[in-house]
């Protein structure tokens, strides 16, 4: 009956190996992944999130700087051709 535990032991030892193995397998996997996704955004040459809000920032202003100059445009228009301006 002895040598059955010690086999039963020996087994229960050789799992808790393979499942210790298949652990750092998968940290190693993880890593390798994540790198090369990282490898692969960088060379994508994506900007980041922070660059495109202030792009994106700077192109509303620069919108509404655009707006407010044509109507500025039409109005001196209106006024060199003696009509009132049309108001947006």
């Amino acid at each position: 009956m002895q040598g059955g535990n010690r086999l039963m032991d020996d087994f229960a030892r050789l799992m808790t190996d393979v499942a210790g193995m298949a652990q750092g397998a998968q940290r190693e996997m993880e890593g390798v992944v994540r790198s090369q996704f990282e490898r692969l955004i960088r060379d994508m040459d994506l900007v980041s999130r922070e660059e495109f809000e202030a792009v994106r920032e700077m192109a509303i202003l620069a919108r509404e700087e655009n707006d407010k100059l044509a109507a500025r445009l039409e109005a001196l228009e209106a006024k060199l051709a003696g009509e009132t301006p049309k108001t947006a």
